[in-house]
């Protein structure tokens, strides 16, 4: 009777009491840190296989650091150094990314002319909180766009400050396209981007890469309240041995503009 007992409760608690992280779509998934990205780890465990079983919407970039990634409607998309879209496959890894499955939770038209900053404020007061993640989906027309890119390292790799300095730049005029990202709060410093942090892909899905700058012309912007983090970090010596404790916030600032 008491190994029946037990039975019937492993079960219950199987069933009712133990939601994986995949069950909830309302996760922000994340593969390693971006101090530890700073720091030059740009090696993975990470497939995009098993990317896509936690998001369909995100962005990262690729083992060796090959260029900019989004993810978008369920589909990956590489942005290397020539500016150019190529696919993913499954085996391909990631050192860094951030998903979620996106269900936006408010939708607004912007018909106004905005440059990037002012479009910001604007999202700033759609957000009910500045304690939880958002991801954040804008589609539209733009007048502007100014995107970069990042070519691919060999070891030994140099630190991400050093790689920007020779990033190849991207600019396009009166363009259809999509901005995919995320707003998250100041205390992801050192594990994420705090703030906006945005790729850009264009309609046509042949360019696109990190967004420097824009000015939206009519656009609408999708945002999905999540109040969730599942992170997993690499298993490896570049990792183990990386000094994660350092303040990095004005690096890292740097290096997204």
């Amino acid at each position: 009777m008491i190994r029946f007992i037990s039975i019937v409760i492993i079960l219950f608690i199987f069933l009712f009491g133990c939601s994986h992280p995949r069950e909830n779509r309302d996760v922000l998934f994340q593969t390693s840190t971006i101090n530890a990205l700073l720091e030059g780890v740009y090696d993975g465990d990470i497939t995009f296989k098993m990317l896509r079983e936690h998001g369909d919407f995100g962005i990262g970039t690729f083992n060796e650091l090959d260029g900019e990634m989004i993810g978008l409607e369920g589909k990956f998309y590489q942005i290397k150094a020539d500016g150019k879209i190529y696919p993913v496959d499954d085996f391909m890894k990631t050192p860094f990314a951030v998903v979620t499955f996106f269900e936006p939770d408010k939708t607004v038209l912007l018909d106004k002319p905005m440059d990037c900053g002012k479009m910001e404020k604007y999202v700033d007061n759609l957000l009910p909180t500045r304690n939880i993640f958002y991801a954040i989906k804008i589609e539209g027309n733009f007048v502007f766009v100014k995107t970069r890119s990042v070519p691919k390292q060999n070891k030994p790799y140099p630190r991400l400050v050093e790689v920007v300095k020779s990033q190849p730049i991207f600019e396009f005029s009166n363009v259809k396209g999509t901005i995919v990202g995320f707003w998250l709060p100041d205390y992801m410093k050192g594990i994420n981007v705090p703030g906006y942090h945005f790729h850009f892909i264009t309609d046509d899905r042949k360019a696109g890469g990190h967004l420097l700058d824009c000015q939206v012309k009519d656009v609408r912007i999708e945002i999905d309240y999540t109040p969730e983090l599942y992170m997993v970090l690499p298993e490896h010596d570049e990792f183990y041995r990386s000094d994660l404790s350092k303040e990095r916030q004005k690096e890292l600032e740097n290096i997204e503009k």
